[in-house]
């Protein structure tokens, strides 16, 4: 009779007696094509102001060649710092409240937001303003603990993969997009479209999105399964190195943007091309990225992903050392495409051994303090490059770099032995 009842579609705890994902196991392909759709707009967005910010911020009263410079590099960088700050927050609110209503709060948020920047009457509003972005957004963010506990564990790398190409081609994409809105709509309208594109995302989010979460037993991790499934212990050893390497890979991105014109121009490219052509190299990265980012996420779930992470650490560091011996332009464009392609399995093969690390319950706060080292490196990687450029010369950016990533691998494959 126990049995029967236990079995019974009927009984309102068989469903608490399933995991997370098991019950998820339905919709994780349907919201994962929203979240790469939402995350692709959102990034979009955030990434179209790059080619016109400068024009922004001295259109906001900033008169100085040396203060508007100043200014956008603050703007810039806040949304980023807002999303570090916040996003492990926001993963311990999903463990709590569940997935969906997190990636609501973002799109919603970002799309208030981004509409009120097109309205800012000052610079102060506007760095105001993008940090507030950061702050109550980061939808990316909030796609990657969705796809991140909802996948299967075996189909997890590939997932995030294909998460991450989105997001990759959003930050790609969008600089493109900056570069012709403002002069169809004016800056203002474009900073409306962009809160237009991410309300859609929204919309897809709120009627599109499903998720089967049971507060009462998914917050507390085992709930009444605790004799079947007992909680996973943390490894702070391996969740450190996790969190350190999240960050060098996006420290190692960024830590050239800062002196990349610079470096161009010394490769004798004319004064009036070098703006294009610095926009070409930076690009560059983000196109490797999404040649490959699904493929290493996929062979991650085949090999392991330790193997995937200390693989990729070791070719990045390498391939950082040819770029300070270049001549011309396009060896640098070509040598930036094959670091995005080995970049490119670092986060999915991370993000998977992360939700491998710590209990269910707490996937969503693990996956939040994941995000928040990633976003560290990138508001840390443009300064660091640019200190170590002034110190020591551009060229000793590339060595410093490609060392700290191989010292990376070393310090993963001890956590691996361990």
């Amino acid at each position: 009779m126990e049995q029967a009842v236990a079995h019974s579609p009927s009984n309102p705890f068989q469903g608490a007696l399933r995991g997370y994902a098991e019950r998820n196991e339905t919709y994780w392909r349907r919201n994962l094509a929203v979240c790469v759709i939402g995350s692709f707009t959102t990034l979009v967005s955030l990434s179209m102001l790059l080619p016109f910010l400068p024009l922004y911020v001295r259109q906001l009263g900033v008169e100085s060649q040396s203060a508007v410079i100043q200014w956008s590099g603050v703007a810039f960088g806040a949304t980023f710092l807002g999303t570090a700050v916040t996003a492990p927050l926001w993963g311990r609110l999903a463990d709590r409240y569940g997935r969906k209503p997190m990636l609501i709060r973002a799109a919603v948020g970002m799309a208030i937001v981004m509409s009120l920047i097109g309205m800012a009457h000052n610079v102060y509003e506007l760095v105001a303003l993008r940090l507030i972005a950061g702050l109550v957004g980061g939808y990316a963010s909030a796609s990657t603990v969705m796809v991140g506990t909802q996948a299967p564990r075996e189909r997890a790398g590939w997932a995030l993969g294909i998460l991450s190409t989105g997001a990759l081609a959003g930050n790609l994409i969008g600089p493109l997009i900056g570069g012709l809105l403002p002069g169809w709509i004016g800056i203002r309208g474009t900073f409306f479209a962009g809160g237009a594109m991410i309300a859609v995302a929204a919309l897809l989010t709120i009627f599109v999105v499903k998720e089967d979460f049971h507060p009462a037993t998914d917050a507390r991790g085992r709930g009444i399964n605790t004799t079947s499934a007992p909680a996973r212990r943390t490894d702070y050893v391996v969740v450190a190195t996790i969190l350190v390497t999240a960050m060098m890979v996006l420290l190692a991105n960024m830590s050239i943007e800062p002196i990349i014109t610079v470096y161009i121009g010394s490769l004798n490219v004319h004064a009036d091309h070098l703006a294009r052509i610095a926009g070409v190299v930076m690009a560059c990265s983000a196109l490797g990225s999404i040649l490959t980012a699904a493929r290493l996420g996929a062979l991650a779930d085949r090999i392991g992903s330790w193997n995937v992470i200390i693989g990729c650490l070791v070719l990045t560091g390498v391939v950082m050392v040819p770029q300070a011996f270049v001549t011309e332009w396009w060896q640098l464009a070509g040598l930036r495409v094959l670091m995005g392609m080995t970049l490119a399995g670092l986060l999915p093969a991370i993000a998977k051994l992360a939700r491998q690390s710590v209990d269910e319950s707490r996937t969503g706060q693990m996956l939040g303090y994941l995000q928040s080292a990633q976003f560290s490196g990138q508001v840390v990687g443009p300064v660091i490059g640019g200190q170590i450029g002034v110190l020591f010369g551009l060229h000793s950016v590339f060595f410093v770099t490609g060392a700290l990533l191989v010292i990376c691998a070393g310090l993963a494959q001890w956590a691996r032995m361990r």
